[in-house]
């Protein structure tokens, strides 16, 4: 039962990621017309904005055809999150940890994905984040909850990944 609760319990935060992702992005587009900026804060350094994202992170592919965007931003990453669902559920060798971070990543790709199938604008990105000209950018490319999950819950997965393989190296 225990086991059962633990692997259950992480897919909360899949749902809250999934909810707070969709309800923002539609109180952005219900409140703020597309590429203007609708609040600021900070004085520049963070605004909220509306722009749509038809390609992945940074804009990679918005020029691609139908057929590819289709198969590489809408079907791939279905079946990506449906595979690591099941080896979410199958595996007894994940941590606690890691199922949190990976309901964060699945929570994140989920809300794109609901994007990108039912919008046909594409994905709906509205946080703008002034960057000082680092890695060349002044802004950082606008984006979203489900994009912050993704990176955030990407890093804790990738870092527990790294300290469990470690303190296996050890053992052995």
């Amino acid at each position: 039962m225990k086991n059962k609760i633990e692997k259950l319990l992480p897919v909360a935060l899949l749902v809250a990621v999934v909810v707070f992702d969709q309800v923002t992005k539609q109180l952005v587009v219900a409140n703020i017309p597309v590429h203007s900026v609708g609040a600021s804060f900070f004085g520049d350094f963070l605004r909220i904005v509306l722009v749509y994202n038809t390609g992945v992170a940074f804009s990679i592919g918005q020029g691609s055809g139908e057929i590819v965007r289709l198969i590489l931003f809408k079907i791939l990453p279905i079946v990506a999150l449906g595979f690591v669902m099941a080896f979410y559920f199958l595996s007894d060798k994940i941590t606690r940890l890691q199922r949190w971070a990976i309901c964060g990543v699945v929570g994140g790709g989920i809300g794109n994905i609901i994007d990108r199938v039912f919008n046909p604008h594409g994905v709906i990105d509205f946080i703008d984040v002034k960057f000082y000209g680092l890695f060349g950018f002044e802004r950082w490319p606008t984006f979203n909850i489900a994009d912050s999950a993704v990176v955030v819950c990407g890093i804790l997965l990738f870092v527990s990944v790294m300290l469990s393989k470690g303190g296996e190296g050890a053992e052995k």
